[in-house]
């Protein structure tokens, strides 16, 4: 098996590992399995479609990064991260930061993602409308994630509060979104290059 081919059986071992660790005694174990849920549903997914739909080892990356950040969050909660604590006091913040970088990884991975099944799967091509399109597409996320959040707002009440993670920010909904906006700006000036290469390899390896 080329390094190549065994790579995302690292990541998804490495994800399992750091799963199982965020598992061991979290705050709460409710707030725990609603913040590692979509984690618990890609990764079926992506074992199920790997030797059919392969994709790009950015994507795998970044694919765990984003799940690290939301295994993280989903054992301390994310108003009570110890390192976005140290954030918080090194800059005098008024809220714990971390929340907002799970948010502009709601952009940076999903970019990606949305990027890549576009360029695959669509007669788009790089330009453009294919940054626009994944902006979109990426805002779009973000609001069903929002409407998850609501949802279970409504369903737990208070018991929600640390799921919800708004640390009484009014507007925490339009940062949440904003910053998603934003990663998925960013990712796509920071890896479409990258991207590129990868997909090309992709399209020129076997099979």
């Amino acid at each position: 098996m080329t390094e190549a081919r065994r790579e995302p059986s690292l990541l998804l071992g490495a994800g399992a590992l750091a799963l199982a660790i965020s598992a061991i005694r979290p705050y709460s174990s409710g707030t725990w399995l609603l913040e590692v849920l979509p984690a618990l549903i890609a990764a079926p997914i992506l074992v199920l479609t790997y030797r059919r739909f392969p994709l790009t080892p950015l994507a795998y990356r970044l694919i765990l990064a984003q799940a690290l950040i939301l295994m993280i969050g989903g054992h301390w909660t994310y108003a009570q991260v110890p390192a976005g604590e140290w954030v918080q006091d090194l800059f005098g913040l008024d809220r714990n930061p971390y929340d907002r970088l799970g948010h502009l990884f709601q952009g940076i991975t999903p970019a990606i993602i949305a990027r890549e099944i576009l360029l695959r799967r669509t007669p788009l091509r790089p330009g453009g409308w294919l940054f626009a399109l994944v902006v979109c597409v990426v805002l779009a996320v973000s609001a069903c994630w929002e409407f998850f959040e609501w949802w279970s707002a409504l369903i737990g009440g208070s018991a929600a509060d640390d799921f919800l993670g708004a640390q009484g920010d009014v507007w925490d909904t339009q940062w949440d979104m904003f910053l998603a906006m934003c990663g998925a700006v960013v990712s796509q000036l920071l890896f479409s290059r990258r991207h590129d290469r990868q997909l090309a390899g992709l399209r020129d390896g076997p099979g």
